[in-house]
């Protein structure tokens, strides 16, 4: 009898990595959001990694958490590294590219609890007297974390956060 428990069970995990592992690896997730405001004022939020921690909506989830902004911290070559509680892990963004007013591109770096490399790009458009803002993440997921998206479906998670950052930067950007 316990074999054939040990059996179905192995059948079980046995399909489950197989549906897990025909999950597409690639993603693309995107939020977006207008800001009244002009884009070179949301541009100096997103391109100076000093200016992050107004809006980002992980800046609050660990009030003890360490930050350090490398010797470039705006523009193209600037850095951000950030160590935490499990809320927000360990990671280091770079600005790749940086078009004022209009785009910003990052490499986003988690080192725990997961690894994973990551682009992250801010888009700005002009939108009447405003700007609308695009947050875009684009990445590979390998077998672990197509296994997470599986169970905890990371445009819904991290969607939410980009949304909830999207909105504390319209909030400063107004001011």
């Amino acid at each position: 009898m316990l074999i054939k428990v040990f059996g179905l069970l192995a059948v079980l995990f046995g399909a489950l990595a197989a549906l897990i592992a025909t999950r597409p690896a690639d993603f693309r997730l995107v939020r977006t959001a207008t800001v009244n405001a002009p884009p070179e004022k949301v541009f100096a939020l997103v391109n100076d990694f000093n200016r992050w921690d107004t809006w980002s909506p992980w800046a609050k989830l660990d009030p003890a958490m360490k930050k350090s902004v490398g010797s470039i911290v705006a523009g193209t070559g600037a850095t951000y590294e950030w160590s935490g509680n499990s809320d927000v892990g360990r990671g280091k963004m770079t600005i790749l590219e940086s078009q004022p007013p209009a785009r910003v591109l990052i490499r986003l770096e988690f080192l725990e609890p997961m690894t994973a490399t990551n682009l992250t790009e801010l888009v700005l458009k002009p939108e009447g007297s405003g700007t609308r803002v695009e947050w875009i993440m684009t990445g590979t997921n390998n077998f672990m974390a197509k296994a997470f998206d599986f169970f905890m479906n990371m445009d819904k998670t991290v969607g939410a956060d980009f949304e909830k950052g999207l909105k504390q930067m319209k909030a400063v950007a107004e001011q």
